[in-house]
């Protein structure tokens, strides 16, 4: 009879070992982001987070958010890229804390993959660590699973999941917005991590490029554009409570900008945003022109080249643009609350785009 030998998780396609040096890779990154509060290092079965450093608040609140980085991990895997989709995948969600005025605290990942490839997996974490430190928050734990035959040997997807806290009587929100306050834009570093199924059909399916194409409007090659990290703004956006009155936030994700500026607008009130104020980044012009697509189908699902918007008094605008310009970032005041027609959504943008 011939011989036979037993199945073994190896056998299936799940190679321990190779989990084992990607965890031993990603050690040094992940020291990097350690702040004060976080106890033990990775490889326990949770992350610690000594609860005693909200004793500062009075009434702390924790904020929470998770995220993916959507189908812009393709692209990172087509050009065999690793290490800058975590900073997407932190901005994705300590971008969203920090709406709320939340200092953010911790991360935890969770990245699937077809085969572990130890260096592919330090990489990622690498960048996720590199995100985390932008955002001032500890990444104290995560998980790297295996699926083979679900997924392909080079395949991948990232996701996480973050916490921070804010006094409960310094929540930013509609009910501390105001007629007269100003709107003010941030910059976007590139198309961020929003509307990849629409730039990946444009550009594949549509206009037969491939990622090594030298783009002259981008001055670099279309994978290069594509792949330019998200611009984490928490650090910019705290910065702005302790120095101005700052009333709300809204990150531009998906849905563009008009959908996200308007879910902090209170009834009542209006958001009127000004097109002529700024110059959308080249991207998106190309992305557009490629694919023809209409105008309103790109600011639906585009950010247009605004990641970030605070709502302050018109009378702390010129110190919150202060506050921006000395921390590097690109910042103008492109818009106004005003009372709400009777036809009118949360917010509005008007006019064309400045040349």
């Amino acid at each position: 009879m011939p011989e036979t030998t037993g199945a073994s998780y190896a056998s299936a396609g799940v190679d321990i070992e190779a989990g084992d040096r990607a965890v031993e890779l990603m050690k040094e990154w992940v020291k990097k982001t350690k702040r004060p509060e976080v106890l033990g290092g990775i490889g326990g079965f949770a992350g610690l987070f000594d609860a005693s450093a909200l004793k500062r608040f009075e009434r702390p609140l924790l904020a929470s958010a998770t995220d993916g980085v959507g189908t812009k991990v393709d692209l990172a895997r087509q050009l065999g890229v690793y290490d800058t989709i975590g900073h997407d995948l932190v901005a994705m969600v300590m971008d969203d804390i920090v709406v709320c005025g939340a200092e953010p605290l911790f991360m935890t990942d969770y990245i699937c993959v077809g085969k572990v490839h130890p260096e592919r997996v330090a990489a990622i974490v690498k960048g996720i660590a590199e995100g985390c430190v932008l955002a001032g928050c500890a990444l104290i734990g995560g998980e790297t699973a295996e699926h083979p035959g679900l997924l392909g040997p080079d395949d991948f997807d990232v996701a996480g999941a973050g916490t921070g806290a804010v006094e409960a009587d310094r929540v930013l929100g509609p009910d501390r917005i105001r007629k007269g306050d100003a709107v003010i834009a941030m910059a976007a570093s590139g198309l961020h991590s929003n509307g990849y199924s629409l730039v990946r059909h444009v550009v594949f399916d549509r206009a037969g490029w491939s990622l090594d194409r030298q783009v002259e409007e981008f001055g670099r090659t279309l994978g290069e554009e594509l792949l330019e990290p998200t611009k984490i703004y928490s650090l910019d956006c705290l910065a702005l409570t302790r120095t101005t009155d700052v009333h709300a936030f809204s990150h531009i994700t998906g849905g563009g900008l008009a959908a996200n500026l308007g879910r902090v607008i209170p009834d009542g009130l209006h958001a009127i945003v000004d097109r002529e104020t700024w110059t959308p980044g080249a991207v998106f012009d190309v992305v557009g022109k490629a694919g023809q697509v209409e105008r309103l189908e790109l600011e639906k699902t585009l950010n247009m080249g605004v990641g970030m918007m605070a709502i302050v008094p018109e009378e702390s605008a010129d110190a919150a643009l202060a506050t921006l310009a000395d921390r590097g970032v690109d910042a103008w005041i492109a818009g106004e609350i005003t009372e709400r027609g009777d036809h009118t959504d949360g917010a509005a943008l008007i006019g064309d785009y400045a040349k």
